[in-house]
């Protein structure tokens, strides 16, 4: 079997490592550009401490706030906004949109051009040549693994809307810095749907078509973790143990995601969140049971010995805590525990953020991106249809 390590972040994990953070920075420069969150970073009791000691290290600093997913038009802002500053080093602290749209700035500050220019599927694609400014990346929710990823996210929503990435090896941020401490204070809604893709990046990631050696034992660490940690963080937001554990499945899910591709549920959520106001783990979390169960069932009846169908069941043991169980038993059972988060973390429809019958065929015809090429079997448009039509 063929594969290939890519670029990934420096990592520093665990309680307390945001302490290093300053230091870290000062060994890029002093004129930081900071970008978090509209409430989140402010929010954090560690907060001002961690400003005060960027101020006493004589960091001019810059701080932009970024409310929703990022938005090309945001991002080509921001960076008209700071390209006289001569910034050095640009630092997340945030979840996936913070990290997302920081990762483009970093990347579009040394060439001053639109990041239209080099989002895929959209305009021209011009080749990026330049090298980033250095990045450093520290996520506060437990989700996207953008932490660990060379593409920044970018969306605009509404008709004619999409979601493309800008990517690029000189995007992997320098640093990923791991601080589940700063994690203690989210929503349990927030918990659950960052969770949900993480668990869905795990899930995709072992049983894409280019699953390896290599992203089988963390997307396996990831699960061991995360399938247990989830449920346990939603019931307990201040739990550390379970935070961390969720962070660590997050990470993991970053790096296989990059290295082995996704599938069904991310090829679904790529217009659903761009044509509605959906959240996108949101949306990962109503679609993963139903897009599991056709995946097993299409594999059964196409490939009935495809490896991918033990695969699903490893995942099934691993969920129930039994590793005594059959195949099929396993493949069932993961299904059923899928559908039961819905009812556990009070999931929404799709039809709670605008999505309708009429707006199917229109889904459908836009979900064939990267994404869907890795799905471990070929859904049709009619199979595609059934998901949705389910998750209404």
């Amino acid at each position: 079997m063929n594969w290939q390590l890519a670029r990934l972040p420096q990592v520093l994990f665990g309680e307390g490592v945001s302490q290093q953070l300053t230091s870290l920075i000062a060994g890029y420069g002093q004129r930081v550009l900071l970008i978090t969150g509209a409430r989140s970073f402010d929010a954090q009791p560690q907060s001002q401490s961690l400003l005060a000691s960027w101020q006493q290290a004589g960091f001019t600093l810059w701080h932009e706030r970024v409310a929703t997913e990022p938005s090309p038009q945001w991002v080509d802002a921001c960076v008209a906004q700071h390209a006289e500053h001569h910034i050095e080093v640009v630092v997340a602290i945030g979840g996936g949109s913070a990290l997302d749209a920081a990762k483009a700035v970093a990347g579009l500050l040394p060439v001053q051009r639109s990041v239209m220019d080099y989002l895929e599927g959209v305009g021209p694609e011009l080749p990026y040549t330049a090298e980033a400014l250095p990045f450093i990346a520290m996520p506060t929710t437990a989700g996207t693994g953008t932490e660990a990823t060379k593409n920044a996210v970018l969306s605009q929503t509404g008709e004619g809307g999409f979601k493309k990435s800008f990517r690029h090896d000189s995007l992997m941020p320098r640093w990923a810095v791991i601080d589940p401490s700063w994690m203690l204070s989210l929503p349990v809604q927030q918990i659950a749907f960052n969770g949900l893709d993480a668990i869905t990046q795990l899930i995709e990631g072992y049983t894409s078509s280019k699953a390896n050696d290599f992203t089988d034992g963390l997307a396996l660490a990831g699960l061991e973790k995360g399938l247990v940690a989830l449920s346990r963080w939603f019931d307990n937001p201040q739990d550390g143990q379970a935070a961390s554990d969720m962070a660590y499945a997050a990470l993991m899910s970053g790096i296989v995601l990059a290295h082995a591709g996704l599938g069904a549920v991310h090829g679904l959520a790529a217009p659903l969140g761009a044509f509605f106001p959906a959240p996108h783990g949101a949306v990962c979390g109503i679609l993963l049971a139903e897009c599991t169960a056709i995946n097993i069932e299409q594999l059964k009846v196409q490939q009935p010995e495809s490896e991918t169908l033990a695969r699903y069941a490893r995942i099934g043991r691993l969920l129930m805590k039994d590793p005594t169980l059959s195949d099929t038993s396993a493949q069932l059972l993961l299904v059923e525990q899928l559908r039961q988060w819905h009812q556990d973390f009070a999931l929404p429809s799709l039809s709670h953020f605008g999505v309708s019958h009429q707006d199917i065929p229109r889904v459908v015809a836009n979900a064939r991106g990267n994404s869907m090429k890795t799905n471990p079997i070929v859904l049709s448009d009619e199979q595609l249809t059934q998901v949705l039509m389910s998750c209404l």
